[in-house]
């Protein structure tokens, strides 16, 4: 019996194990993580799964390929937007993404202005709301007001606001660069808002997209 060279073993190990560092091993896929392969949310009432782009050659789009743009007003937001404001990253997103739905007192809030959310489309269970809406700059103190009782849960009480029973408000806008949600949570802030009910995934859609994550289109609601 023929004893296989170095070589020969060499060559049949590489042989063997190219095709799983290349991701193309029978029934291989790009997984979430090691454990998780995808999960599923609610996005207006809907099932949607998410997972990774399973194309291990795909690249992020044009819009979100941009290493620099003008600061200001696209600055690098710093780990931590306040004290008690806890920052998210994809993992932890997707625990609060799953929760869509199902609880009421959780909700993932979009906070991207103008054409963002239609040219990239929005992360499953997000809902879309511009930051101007919540910006006293922008928007009437009336409006604000609505938003906070009507949306948000809250309470007015004598002139103040009542949290008790408000939602987890879970913020995101284009990435890193972005200052449209940390402007709404610090303006929530100065309302109030605790600051455990405040999450921000600071990578926005601009990591979501570069780790291949699923996104859907935006259709705004009547």
């Amino acid at each position: 019996m023929l004893k296989p060279s170095r070589f020969g073993c060499a060559t049949l190990l590489l042989a063997l194990f190219a095709p799983l560092a290349r991701g193309e091993a029978a029934g291989s896929t790009v997984r979430i993580t090691q454990d998780l392969p995808s999960a599923t949310v609610l996005h207006q009432g809907e099932p949607v799964v998410i997972a990774r782009h399973p194309d291990t050659e795909n690249t992020i789009e044009p819009d979100y390929a941009l290493t620099s743009r003008p600061c200001p007003p696209f600055c690098i937001q710093p780990m931590t937007l306040a004290p008690g404001v806890e920052t998210l990253g994809e993992l932890e997103l997707l625990g609060y993404l799953q929760k869509t739905g199902k609880d009421p007192s959780v909700m993932v809030i979009d906070s991207r202005e103008g054409a963002w959310p239609q040219r990239s489309g929005i992360i499953p269970g997000a809902v879309v709301l511009p930051w101007q809406l919540l910006n006293p700059a922008h928007a009437s103190t009336q409006d604000i007001a609505d938003i906070l009782q009507f949306r948000f849960n809250a309470a007015p009480h004598g002139g103040l606001w009542d949290f008790t029973g408000a939602k987890t408000l879970v913020f995101y806008c284009n990435g890193p660069w972005c200052g449209q949600s940390p402007t709404n949570i610090k303006q929530l802030l100065a309302l109030g808002y605790p600051a455990h009910k405040l999450k921000w995934y600071r990578g926005g859609i601009q990591d979501w997209k570069a780790l291949g994550l699923t996104t859907v289109p935006y259709k705004k609601q009547p």
